[in-house]
């Protein structure tokens, strides 16, 4: 039995010189177990660089730190596999036990354990049966968490909605189908919402798309959504399984504004369907779901309006034909004026008797109080009045101390102009103001140093006559 050794030339040589010079018998030079599992490593991992295996997963586990253990087997081995980190995030399903795949990836060993295993690189569902089986496991599961159930769903969409956003590839016929065939219908804003909707990240995105339409709030500067539409065109269970994704399933699930999936053709299922309020067999009949046919609704406002015109008349009518029979029960104008224009002709005789009597006695009283009035009383007791006001108009006349000053008399005040009535005032003063009857001198007392210039008062206006006649001096 040949025992197998890496290339010699690709190493230091010592490994593989051990192993050559090794032969059966008691001096044959002992290997380290450390040179032994590194020369099988070698070895496995040089014969199986490149490999691609069917299987079934077992044991599947993901780590805290992001890598992914399972094994692989059928029904008489096993063997284990590893994916790490990078690899597994971009899985395109959720990996479980049972399903059937195809691994590729490098073999190689774990000399820790003494084991061998598959590093994988990419992981792939192995046939359109193994699919299904996951397809009916995850809608087994998700369903049992109630995110299918009618409860959760809108009873109804929006019958005209003012905004519309979609969920789908910016670029291909699905947009382009959704958006001629809103025009045609009920011209409304679209907003679209790019994504991939298939291959590696493709199921983020969708769900990101969804998340992200239901956190536009109400009145920002993007209008949010009445309702959303998520489209795909039709394809494999393969191309269309981003849309069985729990991710995508639970955003739909989780969604506050009412969605229609319409993923694929009629024919085409998917876990998308299920959690969505409605389902579209394609993207053209989830436009025609989404509004009304403008030009049949303006039919329909116009038949409603003649209805509504034609009830109204006939109720004019109608109610015509019932006050004319009410008004020939109606007694005549006439015969219900007649009382009260005799009951107002007798009134009217009444207050004309009854206004001549009080102008009779309102003219009698008026002359007997006019006869009682005689001019010549008034006559006397005006000149007794006037004779009273001259009386007083020379009184104040004559006790007014300016007249004096007309007879040699002088008027003494001090510089703030207050009237000076003694001699120790006067002193005290000092400086004073001497008004004459044709102006004021100021002086200095005790006759020492030149007079302070004081501004000259103006002469004080003479008392105005009294009314009637002249008044002369007081003596």
């Amino acid at each position: 039995m040949s025992v197998p050794f890496p290339d010699t030339a690709s190493h230091d040589g010592t490994e593989a010189r051990l192993l050559a010079e090794a032969a059966p018998g008691d001096n044959a030079p002992a290997l380290s177990v450390s040179q032994l599992s590194a020369a099988i490593k070698r070895t496995v991992e040089d014969g199986f660089a490149r490999v691609r295996v069917r299987g079934e997963l077992s044991g599947t586990k993901r780590a805290a730190s992001g890598h992914f253990y399972a094994a692989l087997k059928d029904d008489n081995a096993l063997i284990d596999m590893v994916m790490w980190k990078g690899q597994a995030a971009r899985l395109a399903f959720r990996p479980e036990d049972g399903i059937e795949v195809i691994a590729t990836g490098k073999l190689t060993t774990y000399p820790g354990r003494s084991k061998y295993q598959l590093v994988v690189d990419t992981l792939e569902v192995a046939g359109e049966g193994a699919l299904m089986l996951l397809f009916e496991k995850l809608k087994a599961r998700l369903g049992a968490e109630g995110l299918f159930d009618r409860t959760r769903k809108y009873d109804r969409l929006p019958y005209l909605p003012r905004t519309i956003g979609v969920v789908t590839s910016p670029t291909g016929a699905v947009i382009r189908d959704i958006l001629h065939r809103l025009a045609d219908r009920c011209p409304t804003h679209v907003i679209v919402w790019p994504v991939l909707v298939q291959g590696d990240g493709a199921a983020a995105q969708v769900a990101n798309a969804i998340r992200g339409f239901d956190a536009i709030a109400p009145g920002g500067p993007v209008p949010r959504p009445d309702l959303v539409i998520v489209a795909r065109g039709g394809g494999s269970i393969e191309d269309l399984w981003a849309f069985n994704e729990e991710v995508v399933v639970r955003a739909i699930a989780d969604c506050r504004i009412p969605t229609i999936s319409a993923v694929g053709h009629e024919t085409d299922v998917t876990l998308a369907d299920y959690a969505a309020d409605v389902r579209a067999p394609t993207p053209t009949a989830a436009a025609e779901m989404a509004v009304p046919v403008r030009a049949e609704l303006m039919s329909q406002l116009a038949t409603w309006n003649g209805r509504i015109i034609g009830a109204a008349s006939r109720h004019q009518a109608l109610a015509g034909e019932r006050l004319t029979a009410l008004a020939r029960h109606l007694p005549k104008r006439e015969a219900l004026y007649a009382p009260q224009r005799q009951r107002l002709d007798d009134a009217g005789e009444r207050l004309d008797r009854s206004q001549r009597h009080r102008l009779a006695v309102v003219s009698e009283r008026l002359a007997t109080r006019g006869a009682a009035l005689r001019p010549t009383l008034l006559a006397r007791r005006w000149d007794r009045d006037r004779a009273q006001l001259e009386g007083l108009g020379r009184l104040l006349t004559s006790l007014d101390p300016r007249a004096l000053l007309s007879r040699g008399y002088a008027m003494v005040r001090d510089v703030e102009g207050a009237i000076v009535t003694t001699a120790a005032k006067a002193r005290d003063a000092g400086h004073l103001q001497l008004q004459f009857a044709d102006g004021e001198v100021p002086v200095v007392v005790g006759g020492e140093g030149a007079p302070s210039p004081v501004t000259p008062r103006r002469a004080p206006r003479a008392p105005p006559a009294a009314p009637g006649r002249g008044q002369g001096e007081l003596f």
